[in-house]
């Protein structure tokens, strides 16, 4: 995976992009992709994990439903003494 770095960018194309990230509610990076690859002409692989169609989808009151369910799990073997390597 290559990687880009943009320098010098224009205020008025940030903003753009700003108010395009929102709109697609996707991460700038994701955005830009897309962007090049529509202006290109080129068909990008995606791998997806199936996950991005719930990101934002919670409300406030699922986000502390889900923060108190995980909590639980957070304390599972908080207390118990760490196990150290028996190898020499």
């Amino acid at each position: 995976m290559q990687h880009l770095t943009v320098r010098n960018l224009p205020p008025a194309l940030a903003t753009a992009l700003a108010a395009e990230k929102h709109r697609r509610q996707t991460l700038l990076n994701q955005t830009v992709i897309d962007l090049l690859c529509r202006c290109l002409g080129v068909t990008a692989s995606r791998h997806s994990n199936g996950l991005a169609r719930l990101a934002g989808s919670w409300n406030e009151a699922e986000h502390q439903q889900f923060e108190a369910a995980v909590t639980a799990a957070d304390q599972i073997g908080a207390t118990e003494p760490r196990r150290t390597s028996t190898r020499e």
